[in-house]
């Protein structure tokens, strides 16, 4: 399950045939303009189209990312009510759309670190329970730049556990490699990374990873993406990373940089991983 962070300009249901592109079999995709707050609504026929598109192009796993602009943790109450409505509807699309889950960020709390957790905890639970259903969230940790939540795997368990028993079954995690590599987390020894997830928070609840090197020094904070193996991290954590069979089925996204030809850079990156996973470092080089 790999593949890419993929564009849905021009409708939702043009997502999947640029997955199909990469010869992904996961895509990740927003269902709004990620940095406005107007909403969007589907047509049935966008969603009958983005469904048939989704086999057509046979990718296994779908999930979208929700706004930039959402903040459940935050103390003032317009942002936080404006905040809730959006990743409500956020669920909603993505239900209708038959996506696998919306990976998203903790808020920022600004006042006080555990009233801002509570806050936020508490609405992923009415979000969750007004958008029933099989659809997940998987909360992303973050780099943990100024008040954001989520940046250490404690937080992270933290914010699960708040949750109702009814509600937090439906909740799992996605973590950024750039995000690790920002907070501190050592990916020259990723493999005592994961044992410390599974000590803090339990391997089973991993369900996807974003793969991305990073442009900033370790323990920075600073969440700066880079194309694999050309940033701080280096090629060798993603060697071990695509070669684990313990991360067989947990999902992997690129979300390295677009710039001037997303269709390139991202086959580009999909190679490098594809041939670390085969354990062929002579291609992985210079693609």
């Amino acid at each position: 399950m790999l593949g890419a962070h993929v564009s849905s300009q021009g409708g939702v249901a043009m997502a999947p045939g640029r997955g199909g592109a990469l010869r992904a079999t996961a895509i990740q995709l927003f269902t709004k303009t990620p940095n406005q707050w107007r909403e969007r609504t589907l047509a049935t026929e966008q969603i009958t189209r983005f469904r048939s598109e989704v086999s057509r192009h046979k990718l296994e796993v779908v999930v979208s990312h929700d706004s930039y602009l959402i903040n459940l943790a935050s103390p003032d109450p317009a942002l936080r009510a404006r905040s809730i409505e959006s990743f409500r509807m956020e669920l909603e699309r993505s239900r209708a759309l038959g996506l696998r889950a919306v990976v998203s960020h903790p808020g920022n709390y600004m006042d006080d670190r555990a009233r801002g957790l509570e806050r936020n905890a508490r609405a992923y639970a009415e979000c969750l329970e007004a958008v029933p259903g099989e659809l997940e969230v998987w909360i992303e940790g973050t780099a943990g730049s100024g008040t954001a939540l989520g940046a250490r795997f404690e937080e992270l368990r933290d914010l699960r556990n708040a949750l109702p028993d009814r509600i937090r079954t439906r909740v799992g995690f996605c973590l950024d490699t750039a995000h690790l590599h920002a907070v501190g987390y050592d990916l020259a020894r990723v493999e005592r990374v994961w044992e410390e997830f599974d000590r803090v928070i339990g391997f089973k609840l991993l369900k996807a990873l974003h793969l991305n090197d990073s442009r900033v020094a370790a323990g920075s904070r600073v969440d700066r993406h880079e194309w694999i193996a050309e940033g701080r991290i280096g090629p060798e954590p993603f060697r071990r990373i695509m070669r684990d069979p313990d991360l067989a089925g947990v999902v992997k996204i690129i979300e390295t940089p677009k710039r001037e030809d997303p269709l390139r850079h991202d086959r580009r990156m999909l190679r490098r991983l594809r041939a670390y996973a085969r354990g062929n470092t002579r291609a992985a080089v210079g693609v």
